[in-house]
């Protein structure tokens, strides 16, 4: 089989090749023309040596490999013009073969969400939304309930112990006041600690004479 019916088929109906296909016979062209224009660069500069060696010593010759040089030149061009062709779709391809690759994952992971919400009403949901927030109002006015003191003290009225706190400060205040006019007449008391009366002069000279004769005695 020849590359070309390789290529694009033979005539004969066939199935529409998958994108993964078509970028791999893409390339082989790719490789093909690149091979081919390796091929005519050589023959280019080999020419264009042909010429300038016979450039002066014979004409025709040269002449000759500058016009095979210039068909060369011309298939050069179409070749770099084919292959940004095939580039371009080669390209394209991958971009289709990637999009087609995400559309599969989108699509299985559509159908995975969907089999995920198929047992899911909306309207049920609301409802149990509905459920927890009343549920959410009883056990706030429940806490509440609880948290109110009952029995302590809600029967006692405020006026009537600030009344009583007024007369007990009174009664504090007359009490202090008697303390201080019942002690105004009476004498002070003395802080300081008594001390011992000193002897007179006339017991003291007496007693150091005493003191005196004593020694006396005491050394004879």
């Amino acid at each position: 089989m020849s590359l070309l019916k390789k290529l694009f088929g033979d005539g004969k109906k066939e199935k529409t090749p998958t994108p993964q296909e078509g970028i791999q016979r893409l390339r082989e062209v790719e490789e093909m023309l690149m091979k081919k224009s390796d091929f005519l660069e050589k023959k280019i500069d080999a020419e264009i040596a042909t010429a300038k060696k016979n450039g002066t010593r014979n004409k025709r010759v040269a002449i000759q490999a500058l016009k095979r040089k210039k068909r060369y030149d011309k298939q050069l061009q179409q070749i770099d013009g084919t292959l940004s062709t095939i580039e371009f779709q080669r390209e394209a391809l991958e971009n289709a073969s990637t999009n087609t690759e995400v559309l599969k994952v989108m699509g299985v992971a559509a159908r995975a969400l969907k089999g995920a919400h198929n047992n899911l009403d909306v309207d049920q949901v609301h409802d149990l939304m509905d459920d927890v927030a009343e549920q959410q109002e009883v056990a706030n006015e429940i806490s509440e309930a609880i948290s109110n003191p009952v029995g302590f003290g809600q029967d006692m009225d405020e006026d009537d112990l600030l009344a009583e706190l007024e007369e007990l400060e009174q009664e504090d205040l007359d009490r202090q006041l008697l303390d201080v006019g019942g002690t105004e007449d009476l004498p002070s008391v003395p802080t300081a600690e008594p001390t011992e009366p000193r002897p007179a002069p006339k017991a003291r000279a007496k007693e150091e004479d005493d003191d005196m004769r004593e020694l006396e005695m005491w050394a004879s």
